[in-house]
């Protein structure tokens, strides 16, 4: 079972789910766009047995606040507060699709703070060949706010250039993991963001997009080895 905590980083409340000794060292974990902390409740737990793991919402996800402004830069600027306020110095930082790019930043910007990266199906900052589809709210009652989506989607669709070319400056040891051929997200250019990381290696796990939760015990065994090595 997780511990589930609140935290106030700036105007943004953000909640947590914790897993192991609370003196171990420490990992934290992004969801997914339209996800939450629950998402990594197995991983967590498998990961929580070697390390001391918090997994966060994400702002305008699951009981963080929703406050209507989204980008990544945002979150990217949270996730940075919620480590100055629990004091966690150095961390090992993974994050699923859009908490990757979350990640990605943080390790770009924030070297001092990042131990080592995990990059779990995430998008790489590579402008699209073609429109993406117009996003659609599903009629069902949604655990997320939903203009977190469009906001996210566009700059996902067509990334800053910086971040691309902020890919060199991470000098955080990283791991990508791909989800291989039945993820529904493009794996082609995967190992061309792996290529301009200047510490990285890649993996796949066949299990799809959601790796952390189709295969939560080889997810957390690959990155617990990572983070030992």
């Amino acid at each position: 079972m997780s511990d589930h905590s609140v935290v106030d980083v700036g105007d943004v409340r953000l909640a947590y789910r914790a897993w192991g000794d609370s003196y171990g060292a420490p990992v934290v974990l992004l969801h997914g766009l339209g996800s939450s902390a629950a998402s990594w409740e197995e991983a967590g737990q498998a990961l929580g047995e070697e390390w001391r793991v918090y997994a966060i919402d994400l702002r305008g996800h699951g009981e963080s606040d929703w406050p209507d402004e989204y980008s990544v830069e945002l979150m990217r600027d949270d996730v940075l507060g919620f480590l100055d306020e629990l004091e966690l110095d150095r961390v090992g930082l993974v994050g699923h699709g859009i908490g990757g790019v979350v990640a990605r930043l943080l390790a770009q910007e924030n070297a001092d703070r990042v131990e080592r990266l995990v990059l779990e199906e995430t998008p790489p900052p590579f402008p699209g060949d073609t429109e993406p589809p117009p996003v659609v709210r599903p009629e069902e009652p949604l655990d997320y706010d939903w203009p977190v989506v469009p906001a996210i989607t566009s700059e996902i669709s067509d990334p800053d250039p910086e971040w691309h070319d902020g890919l060199g400056e991470i000098v955080a040891p990283t791991l990508i993991i791909t989800g291989g051929p039945d993820s529904s997200m493009p794996q082609d250019r995967m190992q061309d963001m792996a290529a301009l990381i200047p510490d990285c290696r890649l993996i796949t796990i066949p299990a799809g997009h959601f790796v952390h939760e189709e295969r939560p015990r080889p997810f957390a065994q690959e990155v617990s080895e990572f983070f030992s090595s």
